[in-house]
């Protein structure tokens, strides 16, 4: 048998090139069936909803779809991240609905696009909000108007248990389901905020804590964006223009790559520091014979549980850590939950161990 010939056997061009296709098949496969970073984005208002009118003529349900609709186009230009919209044209959606798409979803990032509006029509500029405590009666009046929309919709006594956006009793048992998500919500807020700053002609009002319903009722960080004042007409004929719906588009998308660049940051030094402990904490809340799905309306807003099956029973742990300390504040923070009886457990090598 020659060299040639043996050479031909071994190295056949077309078997060569059908193994490079079934690889790079292969790879596409893999890199398509990672888990995305699900973005949901919320045009506020729409349908017999209007939100907030002008005197020129359009609304605030059609300013907040055309941005949100921006919006989505430039996310999905990333391959990495999965949009979903609330609404993608003029329809009316409770803001249970909202919350319910995004959270069945099981969405990262809850994202509401709103106009603002006053009695005074010379205020102007950009507002990012996170759930919280109402810092003073503007933000109160601010989360309230966003909030009557649920007398719009049918059965909302039932559907919202008593909630009374009147109320700001109401608004501050809002915030406790979403401190979880606080810290990363304002992060999100100040790169919108910071964006539209630094590179649009908005005055910067800055990040604000409010109560409003659509962010209380979102398991995953969440803010709503008041992009300018349809009251004020200079700034409502501004918003209304298509360049500008494209740039207020394009700087909260800047935002979001910001976002996930900090976070995928953070997530690569808490996991450099848990390499170097053998011992892991996490902060048991129950323990049950039925195995309950692991979802944070299963666990009163908690989110980051995880499960564990004993010989007779299902052991449900909230959050995890090696450092301690951290640990005595999630112990504390799901005792005010309604977890009155959390405790430390400590795993070392996956085995549960004592940490007097």
């Amino acid at each position: 048998m020659s060299y040639s010939y043996k050479y031909n056997r071994i190295f056949n061009p077309s078997l060569t090139k059908y193994l490079f296709f079934v690889i790079l098949l292969f790879s596409i496969t893999e890199f398509y069936s990672q888990e995305k970073f699900k973005i949901v984005i919320d045009a506020g208002h729409g349908g017999k909803d209007p939100g907030k009118p002008t005197k020129l003529g359009f609304t605030e349900k059609e300013i907040a779809l055309k941005i949100a609709l921006n919006l989505g186009k430039l996310l999905e230009k990333d391959i990495s991240n999965k949009v979903i919209y609330t609404r993608k044209k003029d329809v009316y959606l409770g803001l249970r609905q909202r919350a319910k798409i995004a959270n069945s979803a099981d969405a990262d990032l809850f994202i509401s696009i709103h106009c603002n509006s006053f009695h005074d029509s010379s205020v102007s500029g950009s507002e990012t909000f996170v759930l919280g405590l109402h810092a003073n009666e503007r933000n109160f009046n601010i989360a309230k108007q966003e909030n009557e929309v649920i007398f719009l919709e049918e059965d909302f006594e039932d559907n919202y248990e008593g909630y009374d956006p009147n109320s700001s009793e109401s608004l501050i048992g809002l915030t406790l389901m979403q401190e979880d998500y606080l810290d990363q919500s304002i992060l999100l807020a100040t790169n919108i905020q910071n964006n539209f700053k630094n590179n649009l002609n908005l005055k910067n009002r800055g990040v604000k804590q409010s109560g409003f319903w659509v962010l209380h009722n979102t398991y995953m960080p969440s803010v709503l964006v008041e992009t300018g004042f349809i009251s004020n007409p200079k700034e409502a004929a501004y918003l209304n223009s298509s360049k500008a719906q494209r740039d207020i588009a394009n700087n909260i998308n800047t935002a979001v790559i910001e976002y996930k660049e900090a976070l995928n940051i953070g997530n690569l030094i808490s996991g450099l520091e848990y390499a170097n402990s053998n011992i892991t904490y996490k902060v048991q809340i129950a323990a049950s014979k039925t195995k309950i799905e692991l979802k944070s309306y299963n666990f009163k807003g908690l989110s980051n549980i995880s499960r564990l099956k004993s010989v007779k029973l299902y052991k449900y742990y909230y959050s995890s850590s090696n450092s301690l300390e951290e640990m005595k504040r999630k112990q504390n923070f799901a005792i005010s939950k309604g977890f009155k009886n959390a405790f430390i457990v400590g795993f070392e090598n996956g085995i549960q161990i004592s940490i007097d």
